[in-house]
């Protein structure tokens, strides 16, 4: 790295870092230049904790306007307490990580049996729910609560591996703890909330990932990495393994103007959403992907098949996983002994279940066939 080497940082922050004019530049920045963000109406806890969750690997404008539809349908604990799964995961779709989803439902549905539907107040207490890691409780017990909590995201390690001119690996967990102990010096008394949020808002739009925008920085002159020069090679990061590539068939089975779809199973990648028939097709010796795909659908659903086209490929990635689809729309010819989790729907009922973004992509195929042809 260019620049003067630096001895690594201890959990203290350095003696050159003026803490108060930071906090102080920083927090009138936010003050006038914040975003008007639908979950910044209020402060309510059940409000702050749904966006913090739908903002997880999520950018803010995606968000934005699942967030109004979520809390349109389900405004309170109660009401996502007591929604049917399927009602919650509708509303999820297109969001993505739907795991998020579930432990959401989840956690509210031990707040309202635990604590009369109001979201706990303490980090002992609120780091017990599914779903909630340290920074999500941090931004919950700061904004919501005013509570000197540290929320450590990954905008916010960036901003202070640069400030703090920090050559520590971000992907360690052993670093976020690290950044949580210098975060939590920083915080100042009775603006919690409005302080990590000033971070995260920072990272969002100016300390950017690449070319971070310094000139106009409101706290460019605290910034250590700045002024060696080495800004833009902070944070370092260890690079992850690429996803794993993983080869299916899946199966757009009409029958009677009618197409299958299946439940996944309730645990798991994806779990409890719908989909259309899929096999993995790491070949056997001597079988085809159509082979493969038909085979499957003869062992899972008792019935027999025949594929009368290959739509266009499609390709998913995952952050652990790349889904090659091969599509095939196939003809049924008899039988169907269906599991629980199986059902033949009409095209127009489709949009009632709850699909992942890959099958989405079939799903907008599908669309552009003619009523005819798909029957």
């Amino acid at each position: 790295m260019a620049g003067k080497k630096r001895e690594p940082l201890s959990y203290k922050l350095p003696e050159e870092f003026h803490v108060f004019g930071f906090s102080r530049d920083l927090l009138a920045w936010y003050d006038s230049q914040k975003r008007d963000l639908p979950w910044r109406i209020n402060r309510d806890p059940y409000r702050v904790w749904v966006s913090e969750i739908m903002l997880q690997q999520t950018r803010v404008e995606t968000v934005k306007p699942y967030y109004r539809n979520f809390m349109e349908k389900f405004p309170t604990v109660e009401a996502l307490a007591e929604a049917p799964e399927e009602e919650v995961l509708k509303a999820w779709e297109g969001l993505g990580y739907y795991s998020r989803a579930r432990n959401l439902q989840a956690a509210a549905r031990e707040v309202q049996a635990k604590y009369g539907g109001i979201v706990p107040d303490t980090p002992e207490e609120i780091a017990t729910l599914k779903g909630i890691g340290p920074y999500t409780a941090g931004a919950i017990l700061s904004i919501a609560y005013e509570k000197p909590e540290p929320a450590v995201d990954g905008n916010v390690m960036r901003v202070f591996s640069r400030l703090l001119y920090m050559e520590d690996d971000i992907a360690k967990p052993s670093t976020r703890i690290k950044f949580e102990h210098l975060v939590r010096q920083t915080i100042p008394h009775g603006r919690a909330g409005d302080f990590n949020q000033a971070l995260m808002e920072l990272g969002a739009l100016i300390c950017l990932p690449r070319n971070p925008q310094c000139l106009t920085c409101p706290v460019f002159d605290y910034c250590l990495a700045r002024r060696e020069g080495v800004q833009e090679e902070l944070p370092v990061k260890g690079k992850a393994k690429p996803p794993r590539p993983v080869n299916l068939a899946v199966a757009v089975i009409v029958r009677d103007g009618q197409v299958l779809i299946n439940k996944r199973p309730e645990q798991g990648l994806l779990a409890g959403m719908w989909e259309f028939p899929m096999a993995e097709t790491e070949l056997p010796a001597g079988l085809e992907k159509e082979e493969v795909l038909l085979k499957s659908l003869r062992e899972r659903f008792g019935l027999e098949a025949e594929v009368t086209e290959r739509l266009t490929p499609i390709q998913h990635t995952f952050s652990h996983l790349q889904w090659n689809m091969d599509v095939y729309l196939c003809d049924w010819i008899e039988g169907g002994d269906l599991p629980l989790t199986a059902r033949f729907v009409s095209p127009e009922e489709l949009g009632a279940y709850a699909f992942p973004a890959a099958h989405h992509k079939i799903l907008q195929m599908l669309a552009q066939q003619t009523k005819s042809d798909l029957m």
